[in-house]
């Protein structure tokens, strides 16, 4: 069975600072909103050219990143429109993680709540993962979300997590996912709170039932 706790591929590096949704799932592509069809809209227009050939020079066009399941960017990563198509594209290629030094919040937390992982570093040990994808020979990366650390060939890093999404990403859930296990928390708290304040309880319902009578 497959560690889902740990991701190990090829790391494909892609620095452009400020890489925003647009570019990532640009607007023609958000024609749906079932997560469905959206792998060949991910970064679009700069996987083709205008009339729609594939450019040699992008590094997901090149066969040494066939497969890659890292994806290693620049600051700002996702920053622009809250659209959740991004996400969405980029698990649909085969990304499980992104690492960057900085992400935009709304693009964050889109991620995590889609179990794609955000892995923030500091910009030296991007550098040094962006010099090892380019190497063919030497490009492996290992996240272990357990020990929050990250491994390649020159880096071997700790990373942060907030508790809270990294449960949701060992787990496989999401926001709401996360809430309905606190179900039994939920009805103790409201049968303490209606049992001291019954008053309260049903205020509403029962103001139209004596006004209807």
């Amino acid at each position: 069975m497959a560690d889902t706790a740990k991701i190990e591929g090829r790391a494909a590096p892609l620095p452009i600072e400020n890489l925003d949704t647009d570019q990532i799932m640009p607007k023609q592509f958000l024609r749906g909103i079932d997560k469905s069809g959206l792998t060949e809209g991910l970064l679009y227009d700069l996987r083709f050219d205008t009339a729609g050939r594939p450019n040699p020079d992008f590094v997901l066009n090149q066969a040494a990143y066939d497969g890659a399941s890292v994806l290693v960017g620049g600051s700002n990563f996702g920053c622009g429109s809250s659209r959740e198509h991004a996400v969405w594209g980029l698990l649909q290629y085969g990304f499980r993680a992104v690492v960057a030094p900085s992400f935009a919040e709304i693009f964050f937390s889109n991620a995590m709540n889609n179990r794609l992982l955000l892995v923030t570093l500091p910009a030296a040990e991007i550098a040094k993962l962006m010099a090892d994808a380019g190497d063919p020979a030497g490009n492996a990366v290992t996240i272990d979300v357990h020990a929050q650390t990250l491994r390649s060939r020159s880096v071997q890093a700790n990373f942060d997590m907030v508790p809270r999404h990294r449960r949701m990403f060992l787990e496989g859930l999401d926001n709401i996912g996360l809430s309905l296990t606190y179900q039994d928390e939920v009805r103790r708290f409201a049968a303490r709170h209606w049992q001291a304040q019954p008053w309260l309880k049903d205020v509403a319902a029962l103001t139209r039932k004596r006004l209807s009578a």
